[in-house]
């Protein structure tokens, strides 16, 4: 789509909204310390944050991982310190965040340094220059969100075409609604083979999440699989911008060019106090039930798919 027109879109959504950034929270069904992994949440993360920085936006990515895959050991970002002088008021967030060269900003949120903050003092930093926040969330033991990522306007889970997968997708969106009051979520399913098979996936889980949670999900795209997506990384860069002609950077393309027209939507957490801005330049360059019936026919669904 033309720039001028998503532009002019993101214009009038700042105009009508009041809100300086749409705050999107990316999710998977790892929690903290359960060693799963395999999804691509990362990799998503800031392949698609590369390609919003190429269609002109300012792209904030906050990480909150910490293992060697995590997007600041990827980019060489400190993650100690910066987070904590900055919510202190003794740095300006310009001056917080590193400037990756695939266009978007990167701030590292090591969980130590957020623990100490309630949901208003984060305003500082969500309601910062960016015109997109990506949160690279890592949820804590209980499959909860952290209080920065629960600021987010929009929740967006990454799983992929398998029946572990889709059955962990299932469980972190039952644990993020009862925990967070959240009643709609996006879903990306990633490392896809064949379309087909990642329609069927998305439309047994949601549903399953329609009628056991009364929650909504709404299909944010899929990412085909491919090799050159790890590659990238190996290289400390992103597909989309490594690798351009690429099934899998094509889909990261299509999935922000979307992503600028999802409707706003008010973030459950938000809480009406008024904080001060720092940094107003351009950043640019257990309530939950066990419910085994849905998870096993989840399971079952997506495994007869394949």
């Amino acid at each position: 789509m033309d720039k001028f027109m998503l532009d002019q879109a993101e214009g009038l959504r700042r105009l009508l909204t009041g809100s300086r950034s749409r705050v999107v929270a990316m999710c998977s069904g790892a929690a903290a310390g359960n060693g799963a992994g395999g999804i691509g949440k990362t990799s998503a993360v800031v392949n698609i944050a590369a390609a919003l920085a190429a269609l002109g936006k300012d792209v904030l990515v906050i990480d909150e991982r910490q293992n060697a895959l995590s997007a600041s050991r990827l980019f060489g970002v400190p993650d100690n310190g910066t987070l904590a002088t900055l919510m202190s008021g003794k740095r300006f967030l310009e001056d917080s965040v590193t400037n990756t060269p695939f266009g978007f900003a990167l701030i590292a949120a090591p969980r130590d340094e957020r623990i100490s903050h309630v949901p208003a003092q984060w305003r500082v930093l969500l309601d910062g220059p960016a015109d997109i926040v990506l949160i690279d969330t890592q949820l804590d033991r209980n499959g909860e969100l952290s209080t920065l990522a629960a600021q987010a306007h929009e929740f967006v889970v990454i799983t992929r075409v398998a029946p572990a997968a889709i059955t962990e997708a299932y469980v972190c969106i039952k644990r993020l609604h009862y925990a967070h009051a959240i009643p709609r979520f996006r879903v990306i399913v990633n490392h896809v083979k064949n379309a087909a098979d990642a329609s069927v996936a998305f439309n047994n889980l949601a549903t399953v999440a329609s009628r056991y949670l009364a929650v909504q999900l709404m299909q944010a795209g899929r990412v085909a699989e491919d090799h050159r997506v790890s590659r990238a990384q190996e290289l400390s860069r992103c597909a989309v911008e490594a690798f351009p002609a690429t099934p899998a950077a094509r889909d990261y393309r299509q999935i922000a060019a979307e992503m600028l027209h999802w409707p706003m939507v008010q973030s459950p957490q938000t809480v009406p106090v008024e904080m001060p801005k720092l940094g107003e330049h351009s950043i640019n360059p257990g309530a939950a039930r066990r419910m085994e019936t849905p998870v096993t026919q989840l399971a079952m669904s997506s495994s007869a798919s394949m």
